[in-house]
């Protein structure tokens, strides 16, 4: 009897202490009351985060068949990343309500256009119409304390990234003036055609998550880019670059800067778009383009690339407000949503995707297109969508996009799971109508892969960033970053 009462006093007090904060009880009386004893302590669990991490750097491989020598036009420039909204008070603007501005005329359509998007945690870019206007907000800019110089435009930072690769030899052309010049990596070559004597400048204007102006709060952290850039708006470099070409031989082309034509108004980008598309023509076939898209607001521009330069590319790269935007242009899958609501529905992201293919890419073996591969990423998870045949090492080349924008965001070399978090979903469907596919993402093996048609899709999760110290230019080096693992076939499928 006595010997139950000890039992149930020494349970009783296993269980106080528990209940005051003892994670594992004595030894003696674990054995005492017959419970095995099995320590579990929470630094041998992995979390997620690190799973995810660790099977990236286990799984990841470089293609069998490397690029050696990569061109890469037409949009450079040097950046000057500042806080918005220090940079707007310095200004000696108040904040007030949002709205969107195509193109901005003044500091007051700035700060409308700034809060518009601040408000929804979403990366926008305009051009600004007003040069002396334009560049007073410059001066400001530069001589605000804790600006930052960067290396600027998508064709110059996926230069960059490319020529953190020893055994790569990349050709960057572009309105290159003296400053950015110094700074590039000295492994890229610049043709003497593209260098100019004045430097081109675009403004950065970073928020951060949880950041707050007047009653606009940030959800998440975001940027909005603006410039009033006369060479990169009529993407004056491009002849000079497919000229260059010749000469330099590249296995891949990587072209970008279309966007920054759309505030020069319709006469001009019309013009200039024919001549931008038989520039691209005279690319020899068998050398596959890839194309980087960019924030565009005006629908029959983002209309006229999709009908006139997406089928003459091999490989494009987008987020997902330029996905729903070149929806939207041309009458797609739903193409009636007015923006994405929080992580957006990878059912959704994929019937855009194949109708992106279907529309303008070479899903039939007599189509006349060429393209066959779409890299997107938004925050949370990134998709390789390519025709099959085409592409190699895709499951590889998804990770590595996704491993370059956990780090990069941080400041890091390589990715620190306790920076870090997982916020893809992890039960999706393959469409968001019927017939679909139930779908789910595994951390150990994090690239999810499914096919429609002869379409493949291969996801995977990106480990967000707590606190990201730059969001500039991630997209760039997801893109870059996704191509140097990719193997382009040469062989035909069909």
């Amino acid at each position: 009897m006595w010997r139950k009462a000890s039992a149930a006093a020494l349970l009783a007090l296993a269980v106080g202490y528990f209940y005051h904060g003892g994670s594992e009880l004595p030894e003696q009386i674990l054995t005492y009351i017959g419970l095995p004893n099995i320590q579990t302590p929470l630094e041998s669990q992995k979390s997620l985060e690190q799973v995810v991490s660790s099977a990236w750097e286990t799984l990841i491989t470089l293609p069998t068949r490397q690029w050696s020598r990569v061109a890469v036009g037409v949009n450079a420039c040097v950046d000057v990343v500042v806080s918005g909204v220090g940079l707007l008070q310095a200004l000696a603007v108040d904040p007030g309500s949002g709205l969107n501005h195509e193109v901005l005329h003044s500091k007051e359509a700035l700060k409308e256009a700034f809060i518009h998007y601040m408000e929804r945690g979403a990366a926008a870019e305009r051009f600004f119409s007003d040069s002396e206007v334009f560049q007073r907000i410059a001066r400001a800019a530069a001589e605000y304390p804790g600006a930052k110089l960067y290396v600027g435009g998508n064709a110059a930072l996926i230069a960059q990234k490319l020529a953190t690769y020893p055994d790569l030899v990349v050709l960057l052309c572009g309105p290159i003036g003296p400053k950015l010049h110094e700074m590039l990596d000295e492994q890229i070559v610049v043709p003497p055609g593209s260098m100019q004597e004045t430097d081109e400048y675009h403004l950065i204007l970073e928020y951060k998550a949880g950041e707050q102006w007047g009653s606009t709060q940030a959800p998440q952290a975001n940027r909005f880019i603006f410039s009033h850039d006369v060479s990169n708006g009529e993407m004056s470099s491009l002849e000079t670059f497919v000229e260059s070409l010749e000469e330099f031989d590249p296995e891949l082309v990587v072209l970008s800067g279309l966007h920054m034509m759309e505030g020069q108004g319709r006469e001009l980008w019309e013009e200039r778009l024919k001549e931008a598309v038989s520039a691209i023509s005279e690319i020899p076939r068998d050398i596959p383009i890839h194309l980087e898209l960019a924030s565009m607001t005006d629908k029959d521009y983002m209309n006229s690339i999709m009908q006139e330069v997406m089928p003459i590319v091999s490989s494009i790269g987008l987020n997902e407000q330029e996905l729903l935007f070149l929806s939207q242009a041309g009458e797609g899958p739903h193409a009636e949503m007015v923006a994405w609501q929080g992580i957006p529905d990878v059912g959704r992201v994929s019937d855009i995707l194949l109708w992106i293919l279907e529309q303008h890419g070479r899903i039939e073996p007599s189509s006349e297109a060429d393209l066959t591969r779409i890299h997107f990423h938004t925050l949370a998870y990134h998709i390789l969508a390519t025709v099959d045949g085409y592409w190699g090492n895709q499951a590889s080349a998804v990770m590595a996009g996704a491993r370059v924008a956990s780090s990069q965001a941080c400041g890091l070399q390589a990715v620190d799971p306790s920076k870090v978090e997982l916020k893809a979903p992890l039960e999706f469907y393959s469409s968001h109508a019927e017939p679909r596919e139930q779908l789910s993402l595994i951390p150990e093996q994090p690239v999810t892969v499914w096919r429609r048609g002869n379409v493949t899709f291969h996801l995977t999760a990106v480990l967000v960033c707590r606190q990201p110290l730059r969001t500039v230019g991630l997209g760039d080096a997801i893109s870059a970053e996704g191509l140097v693992y990719s193997e382009f076939e040469t062989q035909q499928p069909f």
